[in-house]
């Protein structure tokens, strides 16, 4: 294959438009998650067979795999528009009042961090999301009355990465509960492939795949990559991405052919340097890095769980053998403990 026939890119467009135009408006544009697409893709024909609003559908899993994506192209295939929120933001119940009140027959509710919900503002989503009613109580004391507001039938879509968050209660409500899962190499490619033709960057085909293995499995952060990559490229190497120019960009970034950034090192060195590879608490690692716990957990575990570097413990996380092996140290664990792994 000939160096001409292996570049994608052309004219430049303006970079609003095509961030806008790097997410997929339809499921036959979804790229990886083909259970969720397969899964989505049926109950969407039910509901526009029956000409009913799309039943309530709750998506979990690490950040940057497309829940906000999914919720879009939920919206667009149904036909309807979408109200876009996060659970911080809804203070108080009259904010979540306010939003119901202004959707329209078939509208999607996004509620991003969805576990964040306080309990007063969950406890008005429960009979907004099982009987399309909205309970306000007018007045106080002994005068106060109940007045019960109908709603039209509307579709609440939740995003959480902390499943284990969600109360019982609200987490019922929700008909159908999809996890996203980290992406393979192949749909890394397709996506990376995708975003280099809309940004019209220079890139050849074994450019690509190096940012693809590097990029966690994560759209997002294969984007970010993207443009940092192109960044260092249109400096240092002339516009073109090659396989050499991106592994020397990701290399400046301190990030590794597995992927793993600064962060994931620190985490994983801390257990093995200062704990003996373990067990170690979640906060006395956080403390250690000077990180948010919240954060090791959510952007940084999944991750290294999913690499096999890491292990949870009822005692604690536990750096594992195959942790050693990629930061090339040795594994000098008691032959018992060692043995675990």
């Amino acid at each position: 294959m000939s160096d001409a026939s292996r570049i994608v890119g052309g004219k430049k467009h303006p970079e609003d438009r095509v961030d806008y135009a790097l997410r997929p408006r339809r499921l036959d544009e979804m790229t990886g998650q083909e259970r969720v697409v397969e899964n989505l893709r049926i109950l969407i024909e039910a509901a526009r067979a029956r000409h009913e609003a799309l039943d309530h559908v709750l998506f979990y899993g690490p950040p940057g795999l497309g829940k906000t994506t999914f919720a879009h192209v939920i919206s667009n295939e149904m036909e309807v528009s979408i109200r876009i929120t996060a659970g911080p933001a809804i203070e108080r119940a009259g904010d979540l009042a306010a939003i119901l009140t202004h959707l329209r027959e078939g509208d999607v509710l996004f509620i991003d961090e969805i576990h964040r919900l306080g309990r007063a503002v969950e406890e008005v989503l429960y009979p907004a999301m099982e009987d399309f009613a909205l309970d306000i109580v007018i007045g106080k004391g002994p005068s106060a009355k109940n007045v019960r507001l109908h709603l039209p039938r509307f579709t609440v879509i939740g995003a959480t990465t902390r499943l284990a968050l969600l109360t019982a209660p609200l987490r019922a409500r929700f008909g159908a509960v999809y996890r996203l899962d980290f992406y393979d190499l192949e749909a890394m490619f397709e996506i990376v492939h995708r975003a280099a033709t809309l940004f019209a960057i220079p890139i050849e085909e074994d450019g690509i795949r190096e940012i693809a293995q590097r990029a966690r499995g994560t759209p997002r952060v294969a984007l970010r990559l993207l443009k940092r990559v192109r960044d260092y490229a249109e400096v240092r190497a002339g516009g073109v991405i090659t396989s050499d120019v991106a592994a020397q960009a990701l290399d400046l970034l301190e990030i590794d052919p597995l992927g793993l950034d600064d962060i994931d090192r620190r985490v994983l060195l801390t257990i093995i340097e200062k704990f003996e590879g373990g067990p170690v608490g979640l906060e006395t690692i956080a403390a250690s890095i000077s990180e948010e716990s919240d954060t090791i957990m959510d952007v940084y575990e999944p991750y290294l769980l999913q690499l096999g570097f890491l292990e949870r413990t009822p005692r604690g996380r536990v750096a594992t053998r195959l942790a050693y092996e990629h930061l090339g140290l040795s594994d000098n664990r008691p032959p018992r403990q060692a043995a675990l792994f």
